[in-house]
């Protein structure tokens, strides 16, 4: 009997703690039960009824509106808020305010991701760092084709003179993808979609002029040739100025193209 008092004493040497213990018993279920109600509400809030199209003006957009921004870049059209990455979306309405003129211009509203431009017709597009002229480990895709050349496996971005006005939105996945999309795909993805041709008919015609682009001109035509068959045909025209060098001088680098 005196052998286990000693051993309530050494392994009880505080009345109190019994009581600590059985509080903290208590209070922990009323801990979850908060947590499981806010978890609760948030996923009843996430999956309430959303539309199917993109918001035409997203500043005038409730938060729910905004996660349930319909998303395909994993192969289903998802809401953002059940797509298990970091994704960023540019839609028509985010270039067209921009002012971007290519598509690596429109990436430079994605955060998280590294756009340099290096000269007149040269681009540097990459997540993660070590982003250079020959980074290839972005996979990059317009409708579910992808962009990337076979001699460094990247993309030269000069050569993607798809018409701005036609492009539907840019999904960015910044984060390793490698897994589920491919090799190209270690530091993140970049979907391009463009527009239906059903929602592209008649004439389009752009152009305008400045200091870096002195002249830049695009037409569209588009027509319906049956009941569900739909084309569009397009065409773009750029001439880029020299850039200049760190002492003011040309670096004689201007360039021009037409497709």
């Amino acid at each position: 009997m005196r052998r286990q008092h000693i051993l309530k004493k050494l392994f009880f040497p505080v009345g109190s703690r019994k009581k600590t213990q059985r509080r903290a018993e208590v209070e922990l279920p009323k801990n979850w039960l908060l947590m499981a109600g806010l978890f609760t509400f948030f996923v009843s809030h996430v999956n309430a009824t959303s539309t199917n199209a993109i918001p035409s003006n997203l500043l005038e957009k409730s938060l729910k509106e905004l996660l349930d921004m319909p998303i395909s870049i994993i192969g289903r059209r998802e809401p953002v808020a059940r797509i298990p990455a970091a994704v960023s979306v540019v839609t028509q309405d985010d270039i067209h305010r921009s002012g971007a003129m290519s598509i690596p211009e429109a990436l430079r509203l994605v955060p998280g991701l590294d756009v340099a431009q290096l000269d007149s017709s040269q681009w540097a597009v990459s997540a993660r760092g070590f982003n250079d002229i020959y980074a290839n480990k972005l996979l990059v895709l317009q409708d579910g084709r992808s962009l990337y050349t076979p001699l460094f496996s990247g993309v030269f971005w000069d050569t993607q003179g798809t018409l701005m006005e036609d492009i539907d939105r840019i999904e960015v996945v910044r984060g390793p993808g490698a897994t589920l999309w491919g090799a190209n795909a270690v530091n993140g993805v970049i979907n391009i979609i463009t527009k239906n041709a059903k929602d592209t008919q008649g004439f389009l015609l752009t152009g305008g002029g400045g200091t870096q682009y002195r002249g830049f001109a695009g037409f569209r035509f588009g027509d319906q040739i049956g009941t569900n068959a739909f084309f569009r045909i397009y065409g773009t025209y750029q001439d880029h100025d020299d850039t200049v060098l760190a002492n003011g001088d040309d670096a004689n680098n201007n360039w021009r193209m037409a497709r």
